[in-house]
């Protein structure tokens, strides 16, 4: 790490800046998996509207508030055409949005289901790579996706008890499809091995300077030996030679991931506000009114 590093503002522009690269990775993977589903992106207020596939986690609305409010008209077409597919709307909003678009939401009957934090680092310096005794990560090639997709599937289905439930838990198929669109929408995969077993993954996107560190997990028997401090370390180090001036990561309140993160240096920049509309079924929703038809 940069013992010298700077402590990281966020002001809106930097968080607009975030949920850009936020709301773009949810539509490159919603994307990808519109090559065997038939789903949506659609682009809505400077943020995008997704449903990849059933049960997927990219079915969400992404980086509102920072490119105007979403006029009625939108946001029916965006609602119909998730209920359409029998599914709810979820939008995670940023705290430094504009506050018209909560206030705009909530009259729509959308309500608070959880939180979940935004973390950054500035990435202002050269970035070592430590390595504990016996570990060693490097980039993980096509040539051993099917084993790093079980080892990282291994590793999430026995989560960390810290802090808040995470408000999204998905069965493994689906947690499965997931990691193969982010692979296609161009998030780069890591390995870590321990004593020559693969122990554990991680991913990294690059875009607009902001580092996304797109998750990672460590098989239950060889956690508390850095493995996750070295994943860590090696996407610093590279997003800062790829010219990256932010890195980033999402946590839950409270969780020993935020707490890992607080502790490599990283700042909590902002909360986003999940907020959900849900349908008497508990998935879709009806019209709003009668003149309003769902389909």
């Amino acid at each position: 790490m940069n013992a010298n590093r700077t402590s990281l503002f966020c002001d809106t522009a930097l968080a607009g800046r975030i949920e850009r690269v936020e709301a773009g990775l949810i539509a490159a993977c919603g994307r990808a998996a519109q090559v065997d589903s038939a789903g949506f992106v659609r682009a809505i207020a400077g943020g995008v509207a997704c449903f990849a596939e059933p049960g997927s986690p990219f079915n969400k609305v992404a980086g509102l508030g920072f490119g105007g409010v979403p006029g009625v008209a939108d946001l029916d077409g965006i609602e119909q055409a998730f209920a359409a597919h029998g599914a709810a709307v979820q939008v995670e909003l940023a705290h430094l949005a504009d506050p018209a678009v909560g206030v705009l939401l909530t009259g729509r009957g959308y309500r608070l289901e959880s939180f979940e934090n935004v973390l950054g680092l500035a990435l202002d310096g050269e970035y070592e790579r430590p390595m504990p005794s016996g570990v060693v990560v490097r980039r993980s090639g096509d040539d051993e996706f099917e084993r790093w997709l079980e080892v990282v599937a291994d590793g999430v289905a026995h989560p960390d008890s810290q802090g808040l439930p995470w408000h999204e838990e998905f069965p493994r198929e689906t947690y499965l499809r997931a990691e193969r669109r982010l692979a296609a929408a161009g998030v780069g995969r890591y390995a870590a091995l321990r004593d020559g077993v693969l122990a554990g993954g991680a991913g990294l996107r690059v875009a607009e300077g902001v580092a996304q560190f797109a998750g990672a997990a460590t098989l239950p028997a060889h956690r508390r030996r850095g493995v996750q401090s070295a994943l860590l370390s090696t996407r610093l180090a590279d997003a800062a030679e790829a010219g990256c001036d932010i890195a980033v990561i999402t946590t839950q309140p409270g969780s020993r991931s935020q707490q890992n993160a607080q502790r490599q240096g990283f700042d909590l920049l902002y909360t986003r506000a999940v907020l959900v509309r849900h349908g008497p079924d508990g998935t879709g929703w009806p019209a709003l009114s009668p003149a309003r038809p769902v389909g």
